[in-house]
């Protein structure tokens, strides 16, 4: 048999945790994968770094002053702004972009029959409707990023029909860095003391999240447009080792777990090399040393953001782009320090109490309730509109 061609890879936000561990996988299996698009906002030094080592055909930048600089600086590749742009030349797409600004990549990923590998939960928890009838597309297939999603989608390719053998789907969540805590104990967090996630390496957006449980809930709603369970057969545990990434539940009573050392180069390379497996163990356990595997229930009345994002998912259409995008600002004023921790609930619940759903035609009305999620967000912060 001749040589396999290697994987063409494009990395959307590949100066991120997610795009930079890409990297790290793609050097861990050489000759497997051929780097052809990265695309950054504005690390303009780490995207020509990044490019002097793989010699992508094509680099995206956020705008034009960035452009000729990069231009200048990679003669050998094609420099633009159009973060769409990197899907082109590739067969799997890395969308690793944090928020709503990925949403692009996914249906430009979807619509050109291609292999997207989704780190940006909020593009699918936003745009479900609109993101479902894409996946018809010949050739287009999701395969999450995400640890508990990927460890969903490894335990249900041991189900001969998964729409009528599945019962239940348990997400875990590792509790964040402050697992155990009362509403009290939370009224003077830092921002720093939210940033100490105790067991995952992410960038500051869904390291926040994490710690109000607001990322468990958005995974939750991912979890429902991904694998089509309704919303009362998705639980959600804490774990907090962090070594059991989410579990299975069959019709027969058994329970498929997929388990792992927390290393999302793990997921990542799942999906670089899916339906095949990579040959790099990442997050291979020493079964000796791994001791005790803890679970326990949510504290929803602490931590209210996941009670919150089950509603919204619940109420469908609009709901989810509108709550995701008030998440956004909220938490941008939280590490700002204009909001406090136990704020970032009580200013979502506020704004959601005053939202009209509607049931979504197109793109452009995600765009609008992504729009007015964060207008809302703002009036209520007292904060300025975006320009």
């Amino acid at each position: 048999m001749g040589e396999v061609a290697p994987v063409r890879v494009a990395i959307a936000g590949s100066s991120g945790s997610i795009g930079t561990q890409t990297l790290d996988v793609v050097r861990a299996e050489p000759g497997a994968y051929d780097v052809v698009a990265l695309a950054v906002g504005s690390s303009v030094d780490a995207v020509i770094a990044q490019a002097e080592e793989f010699r992508p055909s094509v680099v995206v930048v956020g705008n034009e002053a960035d452009r000729v600089r990069v231009a200048a600086a990679l003669p050998f590749a094609e420099v633009s702004c159009e973060l769409t742009d990197v899907v082109g030349p590739a067969d799997v797409v890395v969308n690793a972009v944090v928020g709503f600004a990925g949403l692009p990549v996914t249906l430009e990923t979807l619509r050109a029959g291609k292999r997207l590998a989704l780190a940006n939960k909020e593009s699918l928890i936003a745009a479900g409707p609109i993101v479902q009838p894409l996946r018809s597309v010949p050739g287009a297939v999701i395969v999450p990023v995400d640890s508990e999603h990927c460890a969903v989608h490894q335990c249900l390719r041991s189900s001969y029909d998964v729409g009528r053998e599945v019962r239940r789907i348990v997400l875990t969540a590792s509790g964040g860095p402050f697992r155990g805590r009362t509403r009290a104990d939370l009224a003077h967090v830092t921002v720093a003391d939210a940033l100490a996630h105790p067991t995952w390496a992410m960038g500051p957006k869904i390291t926040i999240d994490s710690s109000t449980l607001m990322n468990k809930g958005l995974e939750v709603i991912e979890a429902h447009e991904l694998f089509g369970v309704g919303y009362d057969a998705i639980d959600v545990v804490v774990h907090p080792q962090s070594v059991v990434h989410s579990m299975v539940e069959f019709t027969d009573g058994s329970t498929i777990a997929q388990l792992s050392m927390p290393d999302m180069r793990l997921p990542i390379g799942y999906a670089l090399g899916y339906p095949s497996r990579i040959a790099t163990p990442f997050g291979a356990i020493d079964w000796a040393a791994t001791g005790r595997l803890d679970f326990m229930p949510p504290d929803i009345g602490t931590f209210r953001c996941l009670a919150l994002a089950y509603e919204a998912g619940r109420a469908g259409g609009t709901t989810p782009a509108f709550m995701s995008a008030c998440n956004e600002i909220v938490v941008e004023a939280f590490l700002a320090g204009d909001v406090p921790w136990l704020g970032i609930a009580d200013t979502i619940e506020a704004v959601m109490e005053t939202y009209s759903p509607s049931t979504p035609r197109d793109v452009d009305d995600i765009l609008e309730a992504d729009r007015a999620g964060r207008a809302a967000a703002r009036r209520h912060l007292g904060r300025p509109e975006a320009d």
